[in-house]
């Protein structure tokens, strides 16, 4: 949690009421909220457990009355919070809520929780990697029926000299590429806008110390572009792994298909989505696991999502499923704290928040 001792000025927010309707279970949130109304006098702040499921459980009526910031993540009914002026997401992306009427709205603040969540999803990309390349899915199977076998067929490959491509390089890919640089690996990042200058590499949401690549050195090569043809070129790098940390939007949906896994057979990559699901069309991943085109895949996101039971992806070849809970650690309510209490010290002094959405791309 960030530093509650200094006052915000008493008129910043003598009007507003802040909902904290979020899918976490603490006992925190009572001297969590009173923090707040100490550091932010005239603030009222009502807190409530909103668990994660979709479509959201709906809350009392009266928990929305003069409601005007609102700390979520999923949609609220838009005639609840019409009076809404911030709105901090608890997710690294704002996909769910482009069509909402808040959102439409350009003086409505949205904020994601960006860089929340970097350190334990790159250790999700990192973890399953090393998972899938040393076969040890393949010798807990031997444990289980009790047998003492050396599988020296299967061929285990260590990460020293690969490259890690990354399609998206905000807070989650720097963190991937600076545990891949770790082990030894070449990083390629790519990004929808040209970043030229080492000005234009930096990134300035929110970071856990000791974390990510905040100025962007680590990329030995940067890539950019918005069309299919900059994607395919990318994706044409010889990449031993690839990983998917970009925002879903109606330009990145199916940004993986049928031409994108032919041009990935030639290294035969290895596929890490912890985004979202619509990136890769699920029938061309289909093809490209039970073809051999790609060595194998590890997805915490999928399309559809939930999967359904005994949904294909289940049983093809050399791919390993979670149910979307790479972003799972004990230290991510803390750190959305410290989010909202940078944003609400910003605000009230009138300056620029962290992890502000851009509303034409999405992110």
């Amino acid at each position: 949690m960030g530093s509650l001792t200094t006052p915000a000025p008493s008129s910043a927010f003598s009007n507003d009421t802040l909902l904290i309707a979020v899918p976490f279970q603490t006992d925190s949130f009572e001297k969590w909220a009173t923090e707040l109304e100490t550091r932010f006098p005239g603030l009222e702040v009502r807190c409530v457990n909103q668990p994660p499921k979709f479509p959201p459980t709906p809350l009392p009526e009266e928990l929305y009355e003069g409601v005007t910031m609102l700390c979520t993540l999923w949609p609220h009914p838009a005639e609840k919070v019409q009076g809404v002026r911030y709105v901090q997401l608890v997710s690294a992306g704002a996909d769910a809520w482009t069509k909402h009427e808040l959102y439409k709205n350009p003086d409505v603040v949205f904020c994601t929780a960006n860089g929340a969540h970097a350190p334990q999803i790159a250790e999700w990309v990192i973890g399953t990697w090393l998972m899938m390349s040393h076969h040890f899915l393949d010798y807990a199977a031997e444990q289980k029926n009790e047998k003492f076998n050396r599988l020296m067929h299967l061929g285990v490959s260590d990460s020293p000299g690969l490259r890690m491509g990354i399609l998206g390089y905000g807070a989650i890919g720097r963190q991937c590429a600076r545990l891949a640089q770790a082990l030894g690996m070449e990083v390629y990042a790519y990004t929808r806008s040209e970043r030229a200058t080492p000005e234009a590499r930096k990134d300035d949401s929110y970071c856990v110390t000791g974390t990510g690549d905040p100025d962007g050195l680590i990329p030995a090569k940067w890539f950019h572009g918005s069309s299919k043809e900059a994607v395919n070129e990318f994706l044409a790098q010889d990449l031993d792994i690839l990983v998917l940390s970009l925002p879903l939007t109606e330009a990145t949906r199916h940004i993986l298909g049928r031409d994108q896994f032919n041009i990935l057979s030639k290294k035969k990559t290895f596929i890490s989505n912890i985004a979202r699901g619509p990136h890769i069309d699920t029938d061309a991943l289909l093809e490209a696991l039970r073809e051999g085109k790609i060595r194998g895949a590890a997805l915490d996101v999928t399309d559809p999502e939930p999967l359904p039971d005994a949904h294909p992806l289940f049983t093809a070849p050399n791919v390993f499923i979670t149910p979307h809970i790479s972003w799972q650690t004990p230290h991510l309510f803390a750190r959305i704290q410290g989010i909202v209490e940078q944003n609400l010290g910003r605000l009230s002094k009138a300056e620029p928040m962290i992890n502000m959405v851009n509303r034409e791309h999405h992110y």
